[in-house]
């Protein structure tokens, strides 16, 4: 059989897919009407629970053996990765077991059911909890990123036990809360258990196989000043004088500049897939009082590293250790910071991660979209995604998803429709090549 054509087997599936676009359509559109949006620190649960017993239901119904569970609490300071307390109640976990028939390989089927506010609701073209089809794309917060990619997943599972195909290697389906705002679920769900041969998430990647992603630290520089009153002559510091903070902190800008510009043209941070490190201000907060020298300035930075920059630890490390020295010698060659150290607060983290572009289960994904006329690519995500936390977890993962990334987070997101079909398809046919059937 020549790559792109599909077995008689293949093509009852594939059919029976597209002929169920309107049952698909009506999934996606019953995700998207759950209101799962991602939380802050001490938000009250949504419809987390509610879209979870939906995916639950449908499970069941196909045999597979269900578990929601809510994780433990985690603690201010426990997690390297959260800085901050968070409680699971009413935010469930789900892990679904479909065992094989046996002799094939393990597939991990993961999607995040978390989606970023819809800002204001008034600039969208249609209420974005109601999907609605407009121009051949479904519309709605959560469309593309990503709830269509669990319905595909889903779908196509159940589009194969109606076509009475029983995959040899076994498949856990399983859905996760908090990708958007710490990544808690997908490690919530690894320290579960969670293991399989390969895996895919369903980030919307066009039909590329995203195999990489970048990592990020989060952090905040304080400098010291010292107070006094701002419309007064200011005698030098060392004579009692008034010190502005917010002046102290040009040369720690200048510093971080200096180190994304390192960054960007170090041949061994040259990736690809990726693109360079990098460190970006976000956030600047100072000042006490509209006449008054300001006495404290903090900056918050977004670094981005590689999967290359990870340290023996497991964990940004390096990165860690080159932005304090390269910030603190700046600090150095100014008297006053020199005598009043730089405070540095590293709080949040995600770990980048990767697999080989030849896996056999991104050789399969890519040839089972190519047959159904979707022609994807080894690519990669700028950003982070949950696949990283499996992949550091012992399951090789990709993101593989339909398209429209370019509407992620965005007002009126959505997803083709064409895309959520050939999307479940090609995930159906992924799993008999990569699990064998028992058909």
């Amino acid at each position: 059989m020549a790559s792109g054509e599909l077995t008689k087997l293949e093509e009852r599936v594939v059919r029976r897919i597209r002929e169920g676009e309107d049952e698909l359509v009506s999934l996606v559109s019953e995700l998207v009407a759950c209101d799962t949006t991602a939380r802050d620190p001490g938000d009250p649960p949504r419809d987390e629970v509610r879209l979870q017993q939906l995916l639950a239901a449908r499970l069941r119904a196909l045999g597979a053996q269900v578990e929601l569970f809510e994780p433990e609490p985690i603690l201010a300071g426990q997690s390297p990765t959260i800085p901050f307390a968070l409680d699971f109640a009413g935010r469930p976990q789900l892990i679904a077991a479909l065992p094989g028939a046996g002799g094939g390989r393990s597939l991990v089927l993961n999607g995040h059911i978390d989606a970023v506010t819809p800002g204001d609701v008034t600039r969208w073209s249609s209420d974005p909890f109601r999907a609605e089809i407009r121009d051949g794309c479904l519309y709605g917060r959560g469309a593309c990123d990503m709830k269509g990619g669990i319905a595909g997943f889903l779908f196509a599972l159940e589009c194969l036990a109606r076509e009475g195909v029983r995959l040899a290697g076994d498949v856990t389906f399983c859905t996760n809360t908090d990708e958007e705002s710490s990544g808690a679920g997908a490690l919530a769900l690894v320290a579960r258990g969670v293991r399989g041969d390969a895996g895919l998430c369903g980030e919307p990647s066009g039909f590329d196989a995203w195999v990489a992603c970048r990592g990020y630290l989060l952090f905040t520089v304080t400098i010291t000043g010292r107070a006094g009153h701002a419309e007064m002559p200011a005698p030098h510091w060392s004579e009692g004088g008034a010190v502005n903070a917010i002046d102290r902190l040009e040369p720690i800008l200048g510093a971080v500049r200096g180190l994304r510009e390192d960054w960007r043209d170090r041949t061994e941070l040259q990736h690809p897939l990726l693109a360079p490190s990098g460190i970006v201000p976000v956030m600047v907060e100072g000042g006490e009082w509209i006449v008054t020298y300001p006495e404290t300035v903090t900056l918050t930075c977004d670094a981005q590293y590689l999967p290359a920059q990870v340290g023996a630890d497991g964990f940004g490390s390096p990165v860690r250790e080159e932005i304090v020295r390269a910030l603190g010698a700046a600090a150095d060659a100014d008297d006053w910071l020199r005598e009043h150290p730089l405070v540095f607060d590293f709080f949040s983290e995600a770990v980048p991660a990767e697999i080989p572009g030849d896996h056999p289960l991104v050789r399969t994904a890519l040839a089972a979209a190519g047959a159904l006329g979707r022609t994807g690519a080894v690519g990669a995500l700028q950003s982070w995604h949950d696949a990283a936390s499996f992949t550091r977890g012992g399951t090789p993962m990709f993101s593989f998803g339909p398209g429209g990334f370019e509407t992620a987070h965005g007002v009126d997101e959505r997803v083709p429709v064409a895309d959520l079909v050939d999307h479940s398809a090609a995930t159906a046919l992924t799993a008999m090549r990569f699990c064998g059937t028992a058909t």
